[in-house]
């Protein structure tokens, strides 16, 4: 009876070629997943069935928030000089001249790491022979599925993103504000953005608060005239009068002040989305792991090594000074053993 199990299993398997190496497979008629045994290459019976769907739309949005951010940066910068200039300066000379070169090194910055996160090619897979068999030789497609996309073997670390067709190595996430995926071209000039994005954002905020003291003098006395002392009280009470002093005179506001009161609240919610959005990122390649590769492992503890150096290699220290640098971590990890 086990014989004939046997021989009716071998009978319904099927004989299929390799799309890595060209060699012919035999599996089980009833497995959709199969992987060759010579280059290691996985085949998917399931993604092979599916059509592929242009999506431009996703292009348009893109390009949509792009612009808006650019504007919206812009506006930051140009409105926030016309804002503060006459402050600035009024105060003194050295004052006026250390801000604005301040401000000149934030926009650039935050402008250049924008730039190259947007425009610089988010990673492309590695080149890799594949389709004959004396050219690949064993293991070199080891884990490679077929992306039907893009119609080119495709690696583990290696995604397809449908807003930008095409396969993304290390890709962490397709950011539609910088019409781009973030992957491992543009990883590190992404998370530059954004601590550049955050700086600003709070030199923004500090200094857009600072100005509206001067340009409202009964707001100067009324809300801060008793901070002698700290307390967690005295804190909210003096934020509450800030507040309803903005508020009850928004209606008598120059032109400057609407600009001022604006870039403050638009600076401190952009600066609390970006930070945890910066956090989050950190986290991540704390971890060693990516935004993808954490979704697909159901957001399990343990399948990235938590290491200090993984940041330090993300952002390119070199060996020599990894070993010095985390002194304290090789102190803990001693003491574990």
């Amino acid at each position: 009876m086990a014989e004939e199990q046997f021989v009716k299993s071998v009978s319904e398997d099927r004989e299929t070629t390799c799309w890595g190496c060209g060699l012919c497979l035999r599996h089980p008629s009833n497995a959709p997943v199969f992987k060759c045994g010579w280059c290691g290459a996985v085949t998917d019976q399931n993604l092979s069935k599916c059509k592929t769907k242009l999506l431009p739309w996703r292009r348009l949005r893109d390009q949509f928030f792009v612009c808006v951010l650019l504007i919206f940066m812009l506006f930051v910068i140009c409105g926030g000089v016309w804002a503060v200039y006459p402050v600035v300066f009024s105060v003194s000379f050295s004052f006026g001249v250390f801000h604005s070169v301040l401000i000149l090194i934030l926009s650039v910055s935050t402008l250049l790491m924008f730039g190259h996160a947007a425009f610089t090619c988010a990673g492309s897979p590695p080149t890799i022979m594949w389709g004959s068999y004396p050219a690949v030789g064993k293991g070199e497609l080891d884990d490679y599925i077929f992306c039907h996309f893009c119609s080119r073997p495709k690696s583990p670390r290696t995604h397809h993103c449908r807003s930008c067709g095409t396969c993304i190595l290390d890709m962490d996430h397709h950011c539609p504000f910088i019409g781009n995926c973030v992957g491992a071209g543009n990883h590190r000039y992404f998370i530059a953005f954004l601590i550049s994005a955050v700086i600003s954002t709070i030199y923004v905020s500090i200094m857009s608060a600072y100005v509206g003291l001067h340009v409202w003098p009964p707001l100067k006395y009324r809300a801060l005239g008793h901070l002698y002392g700290f307390s967690s009280d005295l804190a909210l009470r003096t934020m509450k009068e800030i507040i309803l002093a903005l508020l009850s005179s928004a209606a008598f506001l120059s032109a400057r002040g609407l600009v001022l009161v604006y870039l403050f609240f638009a600076s401190v919610s952009v600066e609390i989305g970006l930070s945890v959005l910066l956090w989050q990122q950190l986290c991540f390649i704390y971890s060693g792991k990516t935004y993808l590769s954490n979704l697909s492992s159901g957001g399990a503890e343990g399948s990235g090594e938590r290491d200090i150096q993984n940041l330090l290699r993300f952002f390119g220290c070199p060996y020599s000074c990894m070993r010095y640098l985390p002194t304290f971590y090789n102190v803990r990890k001693w003491h574990k053993k």
